[in-house]
């Protein structure tokens, strides 16, 4: 029977850790410039790579870690040094030059991962399928995961009628805000990676 309870947990735990509301404007800042029919086609493969990461990692994530010998700390680490990095180059305007933006699929890195299927999405589903017991609580667990993926895609892709809206002096200030916002989950995402060091030490 579908345990309603194991689907509703997992799906609002990633709900928070994926923040559909927050990727709005991370997400019209780093396809800002592009046609909407690209921008549109760049929501959909962001979900589609965050999904299959997700889902390779809820199948074999603990055989993965295990034989790179990398630790979820680590993960934790290197995903919001990547993030950083990402968050500078929003903040300083680096993404307005269309040698930047033009020629890279964002959708992949760092929109679908390290965004989307973070190391906080990967380690909550590794824990979910692990303790998915019985076939019923599987399928809830997996049901929870293309729920949220289509909660994702819907969202990305209608907040383009905002661009719109805003014209291209607000895409500019959604631009640096997106930049500040993802600076600020870059570092919380470093203190947690080396807060559990410290404790597993």
């Amino acid at each position: 029977m579908f345990d309603f309870a194991v689907f509703g947990s997992l799906f609002l735990t990633l709900f928070v850790i994926m923040d559909p509301p927050g990727i709005t404007p991370i997400f019209l800042a780093l396809t800002a410039g592009r046609p909407a029919k690209t921008q549109k086609r760049m929501a959909f493969q962001a979900v589609c790579v965050a999904f299959g990461v997700i889902a390779v990692f809820g199948l074999l994530g603990h055989q993965i870690l295990d034989y790179l010998h990398v630790s979820v700390p680590a993960l934790m680490i290197a995903g919001g040094l990547l993030l950083l990095l990402i968050a500078l180059d929003l903040l300083t305007g680096k993404t307005d030059e269309p040698k930047q933006t033009k020629d890279v699929n964002v959708a992949l890195v760092p929109l679908g991962m390290p965004l989307l299927a973070g190391p906080g999405a990967i380690v909550s589903v590794i824990l979910a399928v692990q303790k998915a017991g019985s076939v019923a609580t599987q399928m809830s667990v997996w049901t929870a995961i293309v729920a949220i993926h289509v909660v994702l895609w819907f969202v990305m892709r209608y907040s383009l009628l905002i661009i719109r809206v805003i014209k291209d002096g607000g895409v500019v200030l959604v631009t640096r805000l997106a930049g500040m916002m993802l600076s600020a989950i870059a570092v919380q995402q470093i203190i947690n990676g080396v807060t559990q060091v410290i404790r597993s030490s």
